[in-house]
């Protein structure tokens, strides 16, 4: 039994004991949480050379009690392999059976999933089947690995410059990635892979189907993450591959562009929540969902959460953690993202940049994500009316999410919340010194007070 699994069986006993004697309020638990089923997970993303000062596995094993403390449960790593010398990004590989031998080695790797595990965390890889670094010897050694352009010549997919694309249909090419997946499962136990650029055109839906197919035979729980939104026209292809996740890409472009630095109209925001729902209910997999990662915070000039959300990314936050699917948090989104960060060069997330509020609301999220079951991944989604067009407010079974977009204060009044005593478990008004809880009598027609871009959330108690 892992430790995570052993404070689990000890939380809900206290949970259950508690609950006999005043239901809901005492189960108010910040810091660590552990989720009460699957769906109720977070996954946390970060670049092993930018996580810790000196950029190896060793440091970032030392950190990994305060990730646990956070309430992590999957660690997505940035890719760990050797790298090209044109730009120098991680996505270009030189061998996808070594260790950047800055972070450490392949056994730095074992320690530090095995680490991961004692503390009830799965490890993710991230993958990139698509193409590897110009420099990489299969180049040389094997140019059959290679797709050709009608001359002859190696292909820059998309344009860039430092990799070469990949060539499914050479069966010894489809081995040498097969076998480089299994290599990290059987060699460091790790739990899944994210796999980058699942929507290019040269993978087959094929190679997906027998991969993730014969990976998951193995037995051993394996996930996978496919970056692509799986839900839109091009890439329902992808649906009958078998993944376990996709990204909500979709819906974090449409949050930028209409609830950005000015985006005020609740209508609005409920639209594309509808829309999102809608598009998830249609596709096979569940859907991870975000705010940011290292594409949005350094790719296009970078853009912190401030850059792209303004006042809204305290608001846009609760959403993220309470409206639908599995959150992502990038490293240092948990302190308000204080830093565009260049992956390219590991530049170091700057841990001594706090933000009090984000940090507090953050914590409580993950508190909230993990101990409601119904906010479970895929749990029904009900919209409340109120008498105000800039505020927002739904519920998911026991527990009411209620978010001001506009620029002012104000008391208003929300219709639909089933009458009872809840915990309010977050108030935007004093979540900045640290997290509490207050009981409240809410009735079917409730008054409540926000602060402008402000949000509140209470769970009914049971």
């Amino acid at each position: 039994m892992t430790k995570k699994n052993f404070v689990y069986l000890l939380t809900l006993v206290a949970v259950l004991l508690l609950a006999a004697c005043n239901p809901g309020k005492e189960a108010f638990t910040v810091d660590n949480t552990v989720p009460v089923s699957k769906e109720n997970r977070v996954i946390y993303q970060l670049n092993i050379g930018a996580f810790t000062p000196e950029g190896t596995f060793k440091a970032a094993q030392e950190q990994l009690g305060r990730l646990d403390t956070l309430g992590v449960d999957i660690l997505w790593l940035m890719p760990i392999y050797p790298r090209g010398e044109s730009k120098f990004s991680p996505y270009a590989s030189m061998n996808f059976k070594a260790v950047n031998p800055a972070y450490g080695t392949v056994e730095d790797v074992k320690n530090f999933v095995a680490a991961a595990h004692e503390k009830g965390m799965k490890v993710w890889l991230d993958w990139v089947p698509n193409h590897v670094a110009v420099e990489n010897p299969w180049v040389k050694e094997h140019p059959e690995y290679f797709t050709k352009d009608a001359k002859g010549q190696m292909i820059h997919p998309h344009g860039w410059g430092d990799v070469f694309e990949l060539n499914y249909q050479d069966k010894g090419l489809v081995e040498e990635m097969n076998g480089a997946l299994n290599f990290w499962i059987e060699q460091c136990h790790v739990d899944g892979f994210r796999c980058d650029y699942v929507s290019s055109p040269t993978i087959p839906v094929k190679y997906w189907q027998d991969i993730i197919a014969e990976l998951k035979s193995k037995g051993v729980g394996i996930e996978m993450l496919s970056e692509t939104d799986i839900s839109n026209d091009y890439n329902i292809r992808i649906d009958s591959c078998g993944f376990d996740y996709d990204y909500a890409w979709d819906f974090q472009e449409d949050l930028v562009r209409k609830f950005g630095t000015e985006g005020t109209e609740a209508d609005s925001l409920k639209a594309l929540c509808d829309k999102f729902l809608k598009k998830s209910a249609a596709i096979k997999n569940r859907r991870m969902v975000y705010l940011t990662n290292h594409d949005q915070n350094y790719n296009d000039g970078g853009h912190t959460l401030k850059d792209f959300y303004g006042d809204n990314r305290y608001l846009l936050t609760v959403l993220e953690f309470t409206f639908y699917g599995m959150p992502l948090l990038y490293q240092g989104q948990e302190i308000g993202d204080p830093d565009t960060l260049n992956y390219f060069t590991d530049a170091k997330v700057q841990w001594n940049k706090v933000d009090r509020k984000m940090q507090n609301t953050v914590r409580t999220l993950i508190a909230l994500h993990h101990t409601q079951p119904s906010l479970a991944a895929d749990a029904p989604v009900e919209f409340l009316s109120t008498d105000n067009p800039q505020v927002l407010a739904y519920r998911r079974g026991n527990v009411v999410v209620v978010l001001n977009l506009g620029k002012s204060d104000v008391n208003v009044k929300v219709n639909g919340i089933e009458a009872g005593t809840y915990t309010q478990w977050l108030d935007d008004k004093t979540i900045e010194q640290g997290p509490s809880a207050t009981e409240h009598s809410l009735d079917t027609v409730s008054e409540i007070a926000l602060s402008a871009k402000g949000y509140a959330i209470y769970v009914k108690q049971l």
